[in-house]
């Protein structure tokens, strides 16, 4: 159990009696995810270690936007969480990852999904800056270590500084909205993991699925759009967001050495600049 001695102090004080029963770490990064178990009743741990950006997320999504979901048991409640220590109790929340079964590709999901996350994005809506602050992200990460070819990493580099910079509208997104991070349990479908909640456009909770699933499966993504209610990509800012999602893929996905991550990000990229 990789946690530090605050975190397990703070742990042992929440849970005195919590039993690990499995570890659910992903690998990739330096967050710790258990299962335990006090009294009958079971919890999921999240820990990160020093360099995490993440549980502070998770804690303001479930103190701030997670309300339409747990009111109806579609997302877990947050039991502690202490954002400086970077440590977080939830109640356990049933099911299977929806990723790798049969659910992935049955359009029920998507419809259910699309539902979930218009809930999520119709709990508030503000003007903000996303644009100028992705530009600089997405050129930030053409600066680091990546295997995208110098010549397209260059001219990635003048057409992302000719883009327009809008005020866009926010609205709370997930940040990483994909059947890996949905839950389904006799039929219905949950959402679990905010450690990338933040304020930005509806659209940018699209990406995940139209890079993966909806690539194939033209019917998930009508089933899904039928649940959500309307679709909010316009060509212009889909066509930049693509591309921004696409570098930050390839080179995030390099750096911590996931190589199918970084082909699907050099594929999202290579499709995202291929005129249609």
């Amino acid at each position: 159990m990789s946690m530090e001695q605050r975190q397990r102090e703070l742990l042992a004080g929440w849970l005195p009696r919590g039993e690990v029963v499995r570890d659910l770490s992903w690998g990739l990064v330096g967050t710790t995810v258990l299962e335990l178990m006090q009294d009958g009743i079971r919890y999921v741990v999240k820990a990160g270690d020093t360099a995490d950006s993440h549980i502070a997320r998770e804690v303001q999504a479930h103190q701030s936007w997670l309300k339409p979901w747990t009111a109806q048991g579609r997302a877990p409640e947050l039991v502690h969480g202490d954002e400086d220590a970077k440590l977080l109790v939830t109640r356990y929340l049933p099911g299977e990852l929806v990723q790798g079964t049969d659910h992935e590709y049955a359009p029920e999901t998507y419809r259910q999904a699309g539902q979930l996350l218009a809930q999520l994005h119709g709990q508030l809506a503000i003007e903000g800056d996303f644009e100028a602050a992705e530009n600089k992200k997405a050129l930030a990460w053409l600066d680091k270590p990546h295997r995208i070819a110098p010549g397209v990493a260059d001219q990635l580099r003048a057409t992302i500084r000719s883009w327009p910079t809008p005020t866009t509208l926010l609205v709370p997104t997930h940040g990483d909205w994909q059947p890996r991070n949905w839950l389904i349990h006799e039929g219905t479908v949950s959402v679990i993991d905010f450690g990338r909640a933040g304020l930005r456009p509806a659209y940018a909770d699209f990406g995940r699925l139209s890079a993966q699933q909806f690539r194939t499966a033209p019917a998930l993504e009508a089933a899904f759009l039928d649940g959500y209610g309307t679709d909010p990509r316009d060509p212009e800012t889909w066509q930049r967001q693509r591309i921004r999602e696409s570098i930050g893929t390839t080179a995030w996905a390099h750096q911590v050495g996931s190589e199918p991550f970084e082909q699907q990000g050099l594929r999202m990229l290579t499709e995202a600049l291929t005129p249609r």
